[in-house]
């Protein structure tokens, strides 16, 4: 095998099944488009209606399905899993995907932190935590253990993991605990049940998306104080796009990081490493 042939085999996703929670998002889905572009076979969960997502990466020639997941009731995961299962024999591969943030979690002049309702706290933390973490690898990590050479389970932490942004210590609290829970999972399937299904996660910086547009630009479209701020804390000056996680991503889910376990990425821009000096 020529050097090219190697390298190209040792990042390919050919054969391999994945399958995406929160699929039907912009991240989830950018990051299927790239598993899908390396090789693997996608299983888009959401929701939110599939049809449209599955159509766009049809059309790019990457076999994909829908699947109705609701990440906060682990039957309609069961029933997926199942469903996945008999359609594609497997499951490899599990990214997590689901995610965000609510206006009603997060403080401003209006609503001030002593005045933060439970319910709207509690949503943000089962939404990235349990929905966005936990249940779905109880669910599909179940199947996982059985495969002989393992698996890759990958979830979404935050830069506010590292260090909490103002405004938002719901969504703050919850990022931190996934990527805990991400280091937790990683030796306790290791420990337990099988030494090569890994479990890692990726903590992208500053990517817009529809539930933090309101915080990074004004009704003008100009950045906000808050916007200027994260630009000149960032290295590259820029906020991410979502085609700036499917490398990485493609790396954790391949055999390119088969000893790697445990670990927090961040795709940052360079933010967690500037002091600001």
């Amino acid at each position: 095998m020529g050097s090219n042939q190697w390298v190209n085999s040792l990042f390919s996703l050919q054969g391999k099944v994945a399958v995406i929670n929160g699929g039907a998002g912009v991240l989830g889905l950018s990051i299927a488009r790239g598993l899908g572009k390396a090789g693997a076979e996608i299983a888009l969960g959401d929701i939110a209606p599939t049809t449209e997502a599955v159509d766009l990466l049809n059309q790019e020639g990457i076999k994909a399905k829908g699947y109705f997941m609701n990440a906060l009731e682990k039957e309609t995961l069961k029933k997926a899993r199942g469903e996945i299962i008999k359609d594609f024999g497997r499951v490899d591969i599990l990214l997590n995907a689901a995610g965000g943030n609510m206006k009603e979690a997060t403080t401003s002049s209006e609503l001030s932190f002593f005045a933060l309702p439970l319910n709207a706290l509690e949503k943000v933390v089962a939404l990235n935590l349990f929905a966005g973490a936990i249940l779905p690898s109880q669910v599909f990590g179940e199947a996982m253990v059985k495969n002989r050479e393992g698996g890759s389970i990958i979830n979404i932490s935050s830069m506010n993991a590292f260090r909490p942004l103002t405004r938002i210590p719901g969504y703050s609290a919850a990022k931190a605990a996934v990527s805990n829970f991400t280091q937790w999972l990683a030796v306790h399937l290791a420990q337990e049940y099988n030494k090569n299904l890994r479990v890692n996660a990726i903590a992208p910086g500053f990517f817009l998306t529809k539930q933090n547009r309101y915080l990074l630009f004004d009704a003008r479209g100009k950045l906000t104080p808050r916007g200027e701020s994260i630009i000149k804390h960032t290295p590259m000056e820029r906020f991410g796009n979502p085609e700036d996680l499917i490398g990485v991503c493609i790396w954790l889910a391949s055999e390119a990081s088969r000893f790697v376990t445990g670990t927090i990425i961040p795709i940052d821009g360079g933010f967690n490493a500037y002091s600001g000096v």
